[in-house]
């Protein structure tokens, strides 16, 4: 069992363990007290990892509701989170009361806001189920749901009582899901430099290279740890985005939200998007923050080998670059980009002007 803090107001706990959810008694006392438990799922994670869950309730005496939800980023809506107000309100749920998130990042986006947001806050536990949601999207307590064409453009920030990453249930996944999560390891990979990029490296060449690509190697428990303690230390130092120091963790991800946006969130998984994200990050370092030729070449080959997408098919290229310019981000129609100097050296607000923009995402179409 790994345990990584993460400091900030409140303080909690990330847990990240094989077997855990039978055994999550041994997490739930620091984070919740006894009482009424809404735990809200979807229809591809509750047959599998519900019933363990639950058992584990029983032992901790809480008295448990389930609300099990379809699957898919179109559940996170306004729409949907005014029908779990719903729930909670005819549970009768305090502010000592608990909300568990137990599914993916779309799940934990979505029942975190509804946490936050319900009576100005209730008790929130994340338990990811998905190699994305356990490295990245569990943790840092940004919680929102997507309006329009805009991802997550309604949300706050809400610290949860603790994150139970259960490793067992990354087993489950589809190869698909597991190539959607490889994309944020390499990620932090490019932020943290050699110290990241030699584990992951090493867990890729352990793996079967027969079939589709499934970068199983990195559904590993140090591998997910030391993603999370990169994030947990970002988060501590800006955790509500006012210093500037968390907009590193945006690497790949201005272009690969604008990817999945134009593409209605139906084209591009958010993997997909941020796998294509970060080869433009590749593209645009090389010409703007003048990463070495050597180093691109390493990432690229460290995206193909988790499948990442290597072309950008099926949407739109002027309307991600018109998405670009309404990212949360923008102002006076630029977004400031996150690029490399090197691998495992990142650098904020670079500019990257509209031709420059235009050029890239061409390129990503072309390449």
């Amino acid at each position: 069992m790994i345990v990584c803090r993460v400091e900030t107001e409140p303080a909690y706990d990330v847990v990240v363990a094989a077997g855990l959810l039978s055994r999550a008694e041994e997490v739930l006392p620091a984070a919740a007290a006894p009482g009424r438990v809404v735990v809200i799922s979807d229809e591809n994670v509750a047959p599998l990892h519900l019933p363990a869950l639950r058992e584990s309730f029983k032992a901790h005496e809480a008295d448990v509701t389930e609300v099990v939800l379809p699957a898919g980023e179109e559940q996170k809506t306004l729409a949907r989170a005014e029908e779990l107000y719903g729930v909670l309100y005819e549970r009768r749920m305090t502010r000592h009361d608990t909300v568990v998130a137990l599914g993916g990042g779309v799940i934990g986006d979505l029942a975190g806001f509804v946490a936050a947001t319900y009576l100005r806050g209730v008790g929130l536990v994340q338990v990811p189920t998905t190699l994305l949601a356990q490295v990245d999207a569990s943790v840092g307590g940004k919680v929102a749901v997507d309006f329009r064409a805009g991802k997550n453009h309604v949300g706050t920030f809400y610290q949860p009582r603790a994150v139970m990453a259960d490793v067992d249930t990354l087993t489950t996944l589809p190869a698909v899901e597991r190539r959607n999560g490889a994309a944020e390891v390499v990620k932090y990979a490019f932020l943290m430099g050699d110290e990241m990029l030699f584990p992951v490296e090493a867990a890729l060449e352990r793996a079967p290279t027969s079939g589709e690509r499934d970068p199983v190697g990195l559904c590993d428990e140090r591998i997910i740890a030391a993603c999370v303690g990169y994030k947990a230390a970002i988060v501590a130092a800006d955790e509500r985005e006012e210093r500037g120091d968390r907009q590193l963790l945006n690497l790949g991800h201005t272009v690969g939200h604008a990817i999945e946006a134009a593409g209605g969130f139906r084209r591009h998984s958010h993997g997909e998007a941020v796998g294509l994200g970060l080869a433009a990050a590749l593209w645009l370092s090389r010409r703007c923050t003048g990463l070495p030729a050597t180093e691109a070449e390493r990432g690229e080959r460290l995206l193909d080998a988790v499948g990442a997408p290597r072309r950008l098919e099926g949407v739109d290229p002027d309307l991600v670059v018109d998405m670009v310019s309404r990212d949360k981000k923008a102002t006076a129609g630029e977004v400031p980009f996150v690029l490399l100097e090197a691998l495992g050296r990142p650098v904020r607000g670079i500019r990257v002007g509209p031709g420059l923009l235009a050029e890239v995402v061409a390129w990503l179409r072309d390449r």
